[in-house]
């Protein structure tokens, strides 16, 4: 009795840990998607090209951004597009820290981060954090839900 004990406790143990082995090397397919994704991101900006940032997202995408209603779809995109490049006076570069990434690697995955906007001169003029909800659809892995908010005070 003892023996079959042990033997359910090592089966147990061995499961858990094969599953657990399994879920993080899952995600390193959704790691590496998004970092290929967020390395681009910021050239959309830099050679003032929309197309480049709407296809980070996916059709279905909310951006929800503070203090304003989301912005959906494709379309969304392209108005948070227009209404943060430096045509309008807003950001020309930037970059995106992922401090962790979540998921089962059932098809959404979620990213939690910092970010960081850059003026044409390269300084700082804003920074805060972000959870993005990714989805994965036939053309790859999308951005699903964009959520951010500045570490800085209201202006």
């Amino acid at each position: 009795m003892k023996k079959q004990i042990l033997l359910s406790v090592i089966l147990l143990l061995l499961c858990f840990s094969f599953n657990k082995v399994a879920a993080q090397s899952d995600l390193a397919e959704e790691k590496k998607a998004i970092a290929a994704s967020n390395s681009i991101y910021f050239q959309s900006y830099l050679k003032n090209d929309p197309s480049i940032f709407i296809n980070r997202y996916a059709e279905d995408c909310l951006i929800m951004l503070p203090n304003a209603p989301a912005m959906k779809g494709h379309k969304g995109a392209l108005d948070f597009f227009k209404m943060t490049s430096h045509k309008k006076g807003g950001l020309w570069n930037g970059k995106f820290i992922t401090t962790n990434v979540y998921g089962l690697g059932n098809g959404y995955v979620t990213e939690e981060g910092i970010w960081q906007s850059f003026d044409k001169n390269n300084k700082i003029i804003d920074n805060g954090k972000f959870l993005v909800l990714w989805k994965k659809t036939a053309k790859g892995w999308k951005m699903f839900r964009d959520s951010f908010s500045s570490d800085n005070p209201a202006k």
